[in-house]
């Protein structure tokens, strides 16, 4: 097979999910950026390719029977069809039978996105189902060498592994590559989180049955990358400390590239127009804010609640992915204890299926939504509907257990659309926010990784941010009402204090200047 022939070296990235616009093959943050990526790659002139896998039935959708979420598969819209376009297929060894891939190919501007479908067996059909739900550990390290085994194949045969500069390891899922296709010093990681999630695990036999190597009778893949290696990112100043103590063996090596955002992607074409030619204010920041909140309202009552009306209250958003560390409790409690607050909150995310934990956050949410008239629950939390959310929201919250955070994009793109973040003292919004000029802080910044699952003191750090929380959005709310001049001050500064920091071509020339 001929290998294509480049005429520049090809800056690679490989990831578990990816979120382009149109194709459900993502379930949160990492897609999302390693999206914004791609399309500010592609208009920079990078010569810049993804690898990843195309998930025929996307993450998961959610109905409900009363305050009851019930999961199923997404459907792929029509779109996806439209942008994605079927190469040659090939084939790899798996399980020692052989598995079909296609891949699919999303080329825009410079930078091509290639995602890879087991197409047969019917066992391997299933390894590009749906992201992160898996029914065994087998089946998750399958997925995850099939990603490693599909990628080594494409960049050999059809990329030329002498067209390769470097290959970023997005997640220690992907480093599986590391033992399918040696190349020294050209692998770096990225480490996404300090959560353990980020960080699994598989029986060595596992590994040697598919890459012939045994590297012990369990492997936590996270130390096996950090092994071979040349540089490791992590993606905010205080990632660098947390996962430094979480693997000090390997901190003297890591760097830190803090996320960013794709700006044409998500803010307001209006806002971007003004900024960019030095003509924003709060005229247009406030003309902005009544033209995308009149569109939100319709938007509401068409697909989720019918005979709403946000008027002048302030709108305040915490959409996330529903998950512990995220402390979805806190919004939810607020409203329960403040249910006639002048606020029109925007609740919104998906739970992993089986985590009971998220689905409790889901019946919360719901329930709010069905009793009282100033909430909307957006169970269905996507790209789509979150672009028309941020340029509508006065007030975003931000509000992860301190220290589970790598970094968090949303406050930086409800910041570009005018909205400052009431948030906790985590991620990358301790090198952005001054509490009080362009957002407002609470909480500890803990520099130490407690597991919030079995320490005690994490129900007690609760208690006490959830009390600062509380009173400050009280005077947060209190200020939206009193002194809307004073706010809308507030929301420039933040478009103008944001904007340049959290672009994320500045993260793209940190990453690949030297390419």
């Amino acid at each position: 097979m001929l290998s294509v022939v480049h005429e520049r070296m090809v800056v690679v990235s490989i990831t578990p999910e990816i979120a382009l616009d149109h194709v459900h093959t993502y379930a949160g943050g990492l897609g999302v950026l390693e999206a914004d990526k791609f399309y500010t790659a592609s208009r920079m002139g990078l010569d810049y390719l993804v690898l990843s896998i195309f998930y025929r039935r996307g993450y998961v959708e959610y109905s409900f029977d009363g305050e009851t979420p019930i999961p199923v598969p997404q459907k792929q819209p029509e779109s996806a069809w439209d942008l994605l376009k079927p190469c040659e297929e090939f084939s790899i060894s798996l399980r020692g039978e052989e598995v079909i891939v296609r891949p699919w190919m999303y080329k825009l501007g410079s930078a091509k996105a290639v995602l890879f479908e087991a197409v047969c067996p019917k066992w391997a059909r299933v390894l590009t189902d749906q992201v992160y739900i898996e029914n065994s550990m087998e089946e998750q390290f399958l997925r995850y060498a099939f990603l490693a085994k599909a990628s080594a194949y494409y960049l050999r045969e059809y990329v030329g592994l002498e067209n390769v500069s470097v290959i970023d390891l997005q997640e220690a899922h992907t480093s599986l590559i590391l033992l399918a296709l040696p190349l020294e010093n050209r692998y770096r990681l990225v480490i996404h989180t300090p959560g353990p999630w980020g960080h699994p695990g598989f029986p060595g036999d596992f590994i040697a049955r598919e890459f012939g190597s045994f590297l012990g009778d369990y492997v936590v893949l996270t130390e096996m990358a950090l092994e071979r290696v040349s540089v490791v990112f992590v993606v905010s100043s205080k990632q660098l400390d947390i996962i430094g103590r979480v693997f000090p063996r390997y901190a003297g090596r890591m760097k830190y590239v803090t996320n960013g955002v794709d700006i044409e992607r998500w803010m307001h074409p209006r806002l971007l127009k003004a900024y960019r030619e030095g003509a924003l204010s709060r005229e247009v920041v406030k003309e902005v804010k009544e033209e995308t909140r009149r569109e939100l309202e319709s938007i509401i009552n068409s697909r989720y609640k019918s005979g709403v009306e946000i008027g002048e209250r302030i709108v305040v958003g915490w959409l996330r992915r529903l998950s512990r560390y995220k402390r979805p409790y806190f919004i939810a409690r607020f409203i329960e204890e403040n249910p006639d607050a002048p606020a029109f909150f925007i609740l919104g995310g998906k739970p992993h299926p089986r985590d009971s934990d998220g689905l409790g956050y889901a019946r919360w949410f719901r329930r709010l939504h069905l009793r009282l008239s100033n909430v909307v629950y957006i169970h269905d939390y996507s790209v789509e509907i979150a672009k028309k959310i941020y340029p509508a929201v006065n007030l975003w919250l931000f509000t992860p257990f301190s220290g589970w955070e790598a970094c968090g994009t949303s406050y930086m793109k409800a910041g570009v659309n005018g909205a400052p973040v009431l948030s906790s003292r985590d991620g990358g919004v301790l090198e952005i926010v001054k509490d009080g000029e362009n957002g407002w802080l609470f909480g500890e910044d803990i520099r130490e990784f407690i597991n919030i699952y079995s320490d005690q003191r994490a129900q007690d750090i609760d208690s006490r941010e959830y009390e600062e929380f509380k009173k400050k959005l009280l005077w947060i709310i209190d200020l939206y009402n009193s002194d809307r001049e004073k706010y809308y001050e507030i929301s420039l500064n933040t478009i103008n204090t944001f904007t340049p920091r959290v672009d994320i071509a500045k993260a793209l020339r940190q990453y690949y200047i030297q390419y």
